[in-house]
C-alpha cells in the first residue's frame, strides 16, 4: 500500500481555523485555536485578518481570557498590512481601557506616524520599542514597502535623503537597496545629480496626474449628438 500524502502542518492549521470560524465564530471554545493561529501567522509570516478579528470579538465576550501578547502581535501584523485599514479595524474591537496599556499606546502612536507619513518619527519610536516590533518577523521590510508606496504616490523624482529617511536605510545598504529596485521595480537614477541623488520613480496616476483619465474630456460622441438637437 502506498503511503498517504501528508498535509503540511501550516495548511492543516489554516484549514481548521477557517472551518471553525465558518461554523460558529462566536464559540468561545475556539479561542485557544485562534490564539495558536496568531502565533502561527507570526512564525510563518502569513496573515489572516478574518481570523484575528474573530479572536478580538471573542475577547470582547471573554475579557478575562484576553492575552496582551496575542493582541500586541495582532496589532503589529495589522500595521504591516498598511495601507489597508486593518489596524483601525482591530483597534475598534479592543476596549479603551485595554488601549491605555503602554504597549498599545505605543502601537497607536506608531500607526499615527505611518498614516501621516512621518517616517523619521516612526523609526525613532520603533527603535525605542524593539521588543514589540522585532517579535514579529518581516516587520521592517513590510513598513519599508509601505513607505515606498507612499513615496510613489507623492514623488516623480524622490531625493536620496528623503528615501533614506522613509525606509531607515543609509550608506552602502541604501546603495544596494536602490540597485535592487532599479533592476526589479523600474526605478531610474537621475544621472544629472551625481551618485544617484535623485531617483525617478515609475509613473502612476497619483504622481503623474496626466495619466489619470479625465472623465470631463471623454464625453461619448453619442451623448454630444443627442445634446445638439436640444440646443437647436
Amino acid at each position: 500500500m502506498g503511503r498517504e500524502r501528508e498535509v503540511p502542518k501550516q495548511q492543516q492549521v489554516a484549514y481548521t481555523v477557517e472551518q471553525l470560524i465558518a461554523v460558529n465564530p462566536y464559540n468561545p471554545d475556539i479561542l485557544p485555536d485562534l490564539e495558536n493561529y496568531v502565533n502561527e501567522q507570526v512564525s510563518s509570516q502569513t496573515y489572516s485578518l478574518e481570523a484575528n478579528l474573530c479572536l478580538l470579538r471573542l475577547y470582547q465576550f471573554e475579557p478575562e481570557r484576553m492575552s496582551s501578547q496575542i493582541v500586541t502581535r495582532i496589532l503589529v501584523k495589522a500595521l504591516m498590512a498598511m495601507p489597508a485599514p486593518d489596524f483601525s479595524l482591530c483597534l475598534f474591537l479592543i476596549p479603551e481601557r485595554v488601549q491605555m496599556e503602554e504597549q498599545f499606546k505605543t502601537l497607536i502612536v506608531l500607526s499615527h506616524y505611518l498614516e501621516t507619513g512621518r517616517f523619521l518619527q516612526f523609526w525613532d519610536e520603533a527603535a525605542k520599542n524593539r521588543h514589540l516590533v522585532e517579535a514579529v518577523p518581516g516587520f521592517e521590510q513590510a513598513i519599508q514597502g509601505y513607505a515606498i508606496h507612499v513615496l510613489s504616490l507623492t514623488y516623480q523624482k524622490v531625493p536620496r535623503s528623503v528615501l533614506a529617511e522613509a525606509i531607515n536605510i543609509e550608506g552602502l545598504s541604501l546603495d544596494k537597496f536602490i540597485e535592487h529596485q532599479v533592476a526589479s521595480s523600474g526605478w531610474v537614477l537621475d544621472k544629472g545629480h551625481g551618485r544617484g541623488q535623485l531617483i525617478v520613480l515609475p509613473r502612476n496616476e497619483f504622481n503623474h496626474p496626466v495619466l489619470k483619465k479625465n472623465t470631463a474630456d471623454s464625453v461619448p460622441l453619442d451623448h454630444i449628438t443627442r445634446i445638439f438637437p436640444i440646443l437647436g
